[in-house]
């Protein structure tokens, strides 16, 4: 009886002791976790940082940059993008030429210039056409685009040259030359719409900014005659009045074609007594 109730001390001394050391292992691994969090935080919280300009919203491609549009943030430094815009260097600066967005920029998103025009600059021609603008493409040659010489932002009066059809007195015959709009804006010339190229380059199209109802009248005269455009003078405010030429006006025989239309109208008569009345007789008119 003694022997077996000194095998079940011995067994549940053995118990106790393994329990204890089961026990101390886990409060020492947890303790050790709790150690290792503890450092990372600290040590996180010990992060060199810097202060740059992000992001407040997302900011769509072309669009403009406004001081609403971009704050700053603690950044790490060894996380640090690319051509950030430091505290320093705001990337709006209020008087400047606003910078446009050259790609799509998240928000929060750290601020990088090859992400951002300079100032002043575009993110292509959609940035350029105003609210309610279309882009239109005019074809060209070296005689209607001005030899060349037209560039990005210049501003053109546009004739339009073609055969009229339509029957009638006052109705120009033939080739009719007419100024359909004036002051339109180049916003392209070929695929360029560099506003600082100096060069000059003979044009094969040439992109304008207009409202769709200009833009399906210059389509119309396209399709149905030759365009010309005439450059305007950089400052020129002045407003064109109708213009419209055809070949008898060019040459000045308007006046006289008149005197013949009407002369074949003329109505001669000679006058008559008939008893007491007098009467008023058509005759062939002689000269």
């Amino acid at each position: 009886m003694r022997l077996i109730f000194g095998l079940v001390l011995i067994a549940g001394l053995g118990l106790a002791g393994f329990a204890v050391y089961m026990a101390q292992n886990y409060i020492g691994a947890y303790e050790q976790a709790l150690k290792e969090e503890r450092a990372k935080a600290a040590e996180a919280a010990s992060v060199p940082t810097e202060r740059i300009w992000v992001a407040k919203r997302s900011i769509l491609y072309g669009e403009p940059l406004s001081p609403e549009d971009v704050r700053l943030a603690h950044w790490p430094k060894d996380a640090l993008p690319q051509d950030f815009f430091p505290e320093a260097e705001p990337p709006v600066v209020e008087g400047d030429l606003p910078r446009v967005a050259t790609r799509q920029i998240e928000k929060n998103e750290a601020l990088m210039k090859v992400k951002v025009s300079e100032p002043g600059g575009d993110a292509g021609l959609t940035s350029r056409l105003e609210r309610g603008q279309r882009a239109f493409a005019i074809e060209v040659n070296v005689a209607t685009g001005v030899s060349g010489f037209l560039r990005p932002g210049d501003r053109v009066d546009i004739y339009w040259t073609g055969n009229v059809r339509a029957e009638g007195v006052d109705v120009p015959k033939g080739e009719v030359t007419k100024l359909i709009q004036t002051g339109v804006e180049l916003i392209a010339i070929d695929q360029t719409a560099n506003t600082d190229s100096t060069a000059a380059a003979i044009a094969r199209t040439v992109t304008v900014a207009a409202t769709p109802q200009v833009v399906a009248s210059l389509a119309q005269a396209q399709s149905t005659g030759r365009l010309s455009l005439s450059l305007m003078a950089a400052h020129d405010d002045t407003i064109a009045e109708a213009i419209e030429v055809d070949q008898r006006k060019l040459l000045g025989i308007e006046g006289r074609d008149r005197k013949a239309e009407n002369k074949t109208l003329e109505v001669c008569t000679i006058r008559t007594r008939r008893g007491s009345d007098v009467v008023e007789i058509p005759i062939p008119c002689t000269n």
